[in-house]
């Protein structure tokens, strides 16, 4: 204590200090998410539920790309958004590691690297999966029992009529359409691919759904909206080829223990965004054209959260 500070100028500082800390504790949520369709409606649902149980929230969705949300967090500027498990392995450069292509196992080892060194907390995961696979039409894959990529490899070996609609960086990068290739042992020639120019999977599903040039597959994301609403398929990959992107919300270690029971709000509501969940709620904002914010509180609203 500062020499000459009288009991009454203590005590004063005391609850000053104390008046301080909570209203630190008060402080607003920043809640933040990547520009996409699916980043905007996982960062509502987070923001959503904090309004919910009367937590003060600044709305940061829609932020920017991974980069630009992942800076704003580890800087402070951001305490809460959704990122992928499988990102992980960029993030701590961990390429080579086979724990990013297990869910399990590529959340724990993200959530432990995370929280060592940047203290952030990872809390539950989605069981969905936002990788690159490929979608075939729905009338295909019934005809021909197709659900997984061995499915196809044999569909593919005894002939089987078969076009894929992609992105050039698909058809020619090795962790992605040739990683499948050499996985499920089989191998598309240039008359059974169409490469559109852009990654865009909107383009590539729409070029199956309408049967451009005779296509009858797209390369896709897991949980891409416009898959079930253009009657497409997403093929598993029991293989794990490539790395699980998990969709699970990221808090900041400080902001968690101010407000401990946000993990505990946002558990049910993740573990209940299954893979089809996903796809149906993506494509109302994709395809419908409906705010992500009102897809949002419907979905919250539906299921009591």
């Amino acid at each position: 204590m500062a020499k000459g500070m009288g009991l009454g100028s203590a005590l004063a500082l005391v609850v000053l200090l104390g008046l301080g800390s909570s209203a630190q504790a008060a402080e607003p949520v920043k809640v933040g998410s990547k520009i996409d369709t699916e980043g905007s409606l996982l960062g509502n649902i987070i923001l959503q539920v904090l309004d919910k149980h009367g937590v003060k929230t600044i709305n940061k969705i829609q932020l920017g790309n991974t980069q630009v949300v992942r800076g704003a967090i580890t800087a402070g500027e951001l305490d809460i958004y959704p990122e992928y498990t499988g990102n992980g392995a960029f993030f701590f450069h961990d390429e080579k590691n086979p724990a990013w292509k297990n869910a399990q196992a590529g959340y724990q080892r993200v959530k432990k690297l995370d929280a060592e060194k940047n203290h952030l907390i990872w809390l539950t995961p989605s069981p969905a999966n936002n990788t690159w696979t490929i979608a075939v039409r729905g009338d295909l894959a019934q005809k021909n029992q197709l659900a997984t990529l061995a499915d196809l490899s044999a569909y593919l070996k005894k002939g089987g009529t078969f076009k894929l609609a992609a992105s050039a960086e698909f058809i020619e990068r090795p962790d992605a359409l040739p990683a499948f290739e050499r996985a499920y042992d089989f191998k598309l020639n240039q008359e059974q691919l169409l490469s559109l120019a852009g990654g865009d999977t909107a383009v590539t599903l729409k070029a199956a759904a309408q049967q451009t040039s005779g296509v009858n597959a797209a390369m896709a994301y897991g949980t891409d909206g416009p898959v079930a609403a253009l009657g497409l398929q997403t093929l598993g990959d029991p293989k794990g080829v490539q790395p699980v992107y998990a969709p699970v919300p990221v808090i900041r270690e400080a902001v968690l223990k101010a407000y401990p029971q946000i993990g505990d709000w946002l558990q049910p509501v993740f573990a209940s965004l299954s893979e089809q969940t996903l796809q149906q709620l993506n494509a109302k904002i994709a395809v419908e054209g409906m705010d992500a914010k009102q897809v949002a509180a419907d979905y919250l609203q539906q299921k009591k959260f």
